[in-house]
């Protein structure tokens, strides 16, 4: 199926999806607004908190409220440090606090911000349609956050279905950033892969293409109909290989939440990026589930050769938490390596 350049959830939604408290790990002291500063047009509420750990120590970040359009304001948290900017953007249905913890010791090195996606924590939630929580869309509104905090060309650390989110901007907003670190987010959502497709993507494709046909559309041309019955028969595949792995893993729990359904069927197919990028996956025990990551290594391999893949056993989809120390070696390694 044709696709942009820089896509499917078909592996990730098999994975157990984490919910977290608002601070995370640790306990904010009580918020007030204390500046507000116009950029771009925009003012954005600066809220200063006051972060202890679970025990006892100081910390301190910022939490800033910035509009990305009208009607639409997302919470961008600041936990400070020096050097080159690092944006981290977290996983479905997580918020930026999830990476509480992980952003306190990259701040030795980098200045450390995060952002929660709309729909989700304290952001803006505009109503539950695709159109609304699309991969670009997405992408836009990091893009915004950047431009009106006026953050100089950083670099993006996702995590899980983020991973689109990267890509869009590597595709529409290239030189607002210098480099894009997937944390088991290079999934078919980040990079579609050429040669396997993927059930999410293709039956989205498929969806539009179907919905265009009605009796004044109907294809008049043979070629035209072996190309939506070849992708018939490819979806037909894909489908059958899925029952397949059913069968060799516990079937994954609904996701219901509006906003997060609305991101999947948001998804877009991206197929290179020119960035420089760093692919860290997790390698999970079930086989099917191992054939996918390898198909995607496989992918970034062939159509982003210049990425840089680390593959981490014995971990899950939370890199960042359950190998917190080699994640954190590798971020530090890569991005001191850009130009």
């Amino acid at each position: 199926m044709p696709g942009n350049s820089v896509g499917g959830a078909g592996a990730f939604t098999a994975m157990t999806l984490r919910r977290y408290p608002q601070a995370g790990s640790v306990v904010a002291a009580p918020q007030q607004a204390n500046d507000l500063v116009q950029t771009d047009g925009y003012f954005s509420a600066i809220v200063k908190t006051d972060v202890r750990s679970a025990d006892g120590k100081p910390g301190g970040k910022k939490r800033v409220i910035v509009t990305v359009e009208p009607g639409v304001k997302l919470e961008v948290l600041d936990w400070g440090g020096s050097g080159r900017s690092v944006i981290l953007l977290p996983g479905l249905g997580d918020t930026a606090h999830v990476f509480d913890s992980f952003a306190v010791k990259l701040t030795a090195n980098f200045h450390v911000y995060g952002i929660t996606p709309r729909g989700f924590g304290r952001s803006s939630a505009p109503p539950a349609e695709p159109s609304n929580y699309s991969a670009s869309r997405l992408g836009d509104d990091v893009a915004a956050v950047i431009s009106t905090l006026k953050i100089k060309r950083p670099v993006l650390v996702g995590h899980s279905v983020a991973g689109e989110v990267l890509s869009a901007i590597g595709t529409h907003h290239p030189d607002t950033v210098s480099a894009l670190i997937y944390i088991d987010a290079g999934y078919a959502y980040a990079l579609y892969d050429k040669a396997h497709g993927d059930l999410v993507l293709d039956s989205i494709a498929l969806r539009n293409q179907l919905a265009q046909v009605h009796l004044g559309t109907l294809p008049r041309n043979p070629k035209e109909l072996d190309e939506i019955l070849a992708d018939v028969k490819h979806a037909e595949e894909e489908l059958q290989q899925r029952k397949e792995d059913l069968s060799q893993i516990s079937p994954p729990g609904p996701i219901e939440n509006p906003y997060s359904v609305a991101l999947l069927d948001g998804e877009e197919q991206f197929t290179q990026i020119g960035l420089p990028v760093l692919a860290i996956f997790n390698v999970p025990h079930s086989p099917a589930f191992r054939r996918t990551i390898e198909n995607q290594v496989h992918a970034f391999e062939v159509q982003v050769p210049q990425a840089r893949i680390i593959r981490i056993e014995n971990a899950d989809h939370y890199l960042f938490q359950s190998k917190e120390a080699e994640v954190l070696r590798d971020v530090n390694d890569f991005v001191e390596g850009l130009k």
